[in-house]
Parts: C-alpha cells; sequence; structure tokens
C-alpha cells in the first residue's frame, strides 16, 4: 500500500504535463499546498503563466517551476527532465496528465490521429520513460499517475482515435504497475487515473457554467489522493451523474461483449438495448 506521507510532503519533487489547467492544476495546487517543489509543463504559454502565478501564490517563487512543454515530442520531455534535474533534482511523482479530444472518426486524416495517439499514448508513455529510470535510481517511494478515461475501457461510438488513446493508457500503465512491482527494491509504484464527467476546458464546449453533473478538478483531485491513499491502482471516479456501481455495470458489461461472442459495442446495438437495460438493473 502507497504510503502517502511517505511522497506528498515538504521537499519532495512533483512533476504534471498538462498542468496549466484542470485536473492538472488542481493536483499541481494539492502538492504545492503540502509544501512540495512542483513542475508544471504545458503548451500553452499563456495559461502556464497564469497557473505559475497562482502556485507561486501557494508556494512561492522558489518552489514552483512551469516549461513549456509539447508532450507529443519526445526531446521536449527530455529537456523537461533536465530542467526539473537541474532545479530541484529527485522527482517523486509525476503525473502524465496531459491530453486532448479533439473529434475523429474512423477515417479522419491520418494528421488528426497522428496529433491525439502523440499526445494522449506516446506523452505518457515517452513521459514515463524519460523519468522512470531515474525515479527508480534514486530509492525514495515515488508515484507515477497516468490519466486514462472511462472511454478507454467502454470505448463508446464516437471519437475512436481517442479511445484507443486512452485504452493505450491503461495498457501501458497496467504493464508498468506489473513491472515496478517486480523491480526488486524498487519503491516506484504506477497508478490510472479514470476521471468521470469533470467540468474543464477539455469537455466544456461551449459551456459557460459547470453543469450539475460535472465534477470540479478540485473533487477528482480530492478523489484521487483518497484513493491513493487506499493504494488503489484504478482510480475509478464517480461524477454527479454516474456512481461507481453504474460504471461497473457498463464496464461488465463491456467485456461481456467477448465473453458471450455478442456484436461490439452492443451497449448500443438496437437488438441489446432491453438486455442491456435489465443487466444494469440487476443487483
Amino acid at each position: 500500500m502507497t504510503d502517502l506521507k511517505t511522497i506528498i510532503k515538504e521537499a519532495n519533487v512533483a512533476v504534471i504535463t498538462g498542468g496549466a489547467s484542470g485536473i492538472g492544476l488542481a493536483a499541481a495546487r494539492r502538492f504545492a499546498e503540502a509544501g512540495m517543489f512542483v513542475t508544471i509543463a504545458d503548451r500553452n504559454a499563456g495559461q502556464l503563466a497564469e497557473a505559475r502565478a497562482e502556485l507561486e501564490g501557494i508556494a512561492g517563487e522558489a518552489n514552483i517551476m512551469a516549461v513549456e512543454t509539447d508532450v507529443a515530442h519526445r526531446h521536449e520531455l527530455e529537456a523537461l527532465e533536465r530542467a526539473v534535474q537541474q532545479r530541484f533534482a529527485r522527482v517523486h511523482v509525476l503525473m502524465n496528465n496531459a491530453g486532448i479530444q479533439p473529434d475523429t472518426s474512423i477515417f479522419s486524416a491520418e494528421a488528426n490521429w497522428d496529433h491525439i495517439l502523440a499526445v494522449n499514448l506516446m506523452g505518457v508513455i515517452h513521459g514515463t520513460q524519460v523519468f522512470g529510470p531515474n525515479m527508480l535510481a534514486h530509492g525514495e517511494p515515488g508515484l507515477i499517475i497516468n490519466t486514462g478515461s472511462k472511454q478507454g475501457i467502454t470505448t463508446p461510438p464516437g471519437n475512436p482515435a481517442y479511445n484507443v488513446s486512452k485504452s493505450g493508457v491503461k495498457v501501458f500503465t497496467e504493464a508498468l504497475q506489473h513491472e515496478l512491482r517486480n523491480t526488486e527494491g524498487g519503491r516506484l509504484s504506477a497508478h490510472l487515473l479514470i476521471p468521470g464527467f469533470v467540468y474543464t476546458a477539455l469537455t466544456k464546449g461551449d459551456r459557460t457554467e459547470k453543469p450539475d453533473a460535472a465534477w470540479t478538478p478540485a473533487q477528482t483531485v480530492d478523489f484521487m489522493m483518497e484513493s491513493l491513499e487506499r493504494g488503489d491502482f484504478y482510480i475509478l471516479c464517480p461524477d454527479n451523474d454516474v456512481p461507481r456501481a453504474l460504471d461497473e455495470r457498463r464496464m461488465a458489461w463491456a467485456i461481456g461483449d467477448v465473453i458471450e461472442n455478442r456484436p461490439p459495442l452492443s451497449r448500443w446495438h438496437p437488438d441489446y438495448a432491453e438486455k442491456f437495460r435489465a443487466f444494469v438493473e440487476e443487483t
């Protein structure tokens, strides 16, 4: 079980990609409030500057670093890691959180697919590969938190590139944790953050106010911290509309497509609509 008190503490170091807004910024606030040295990375220079100023107001200028970074490019992550090593040395928390969600279809332009996969999936893989070795080598307890999505598990119709990228994050993070727990002397663990409906720039669209159904980024981070304290690997977040029990039934139905040899995505197949509703209502 992860002892957060040995990790989320004064003078330890956290790095968050996609840290200038949303869940990433909410996590950065929490780490800064705990007295950690915090580095946020984002490709939006304006938001990055605003977030840095806010975090400096919490923890002081000496404890905060902001680095403009596009996680789609491994060399920029390598530059980020060098900057963190030079400023703060050892990293204890890596949160691979940067993500994008433009609409796609199966036959969307190759460039659209490439960009989503480069940010959402390869950004997580490269972030882990760049920071992970030194996090293991210094021998102190640490966390790698990768932000996935429920869409990477139930893979609903629409935006297949996003679903593929987040499915990949799930599979990668599972393999990562397996390897870490079998690393002799290793004190590093991996965790998969699976947000519910969260009101962020990524999800708000044309909305100007948070929908009642959505959680705030702060609520999501609160749940994440509680889950980490329990040692959870799968941090499956509810929201104000979908309780955990419903998520569990949806996920169980999705794997049932394989086990029962149903049509793919049968939850949205007209021949299975009534069966799915009955399945969800089972206790």
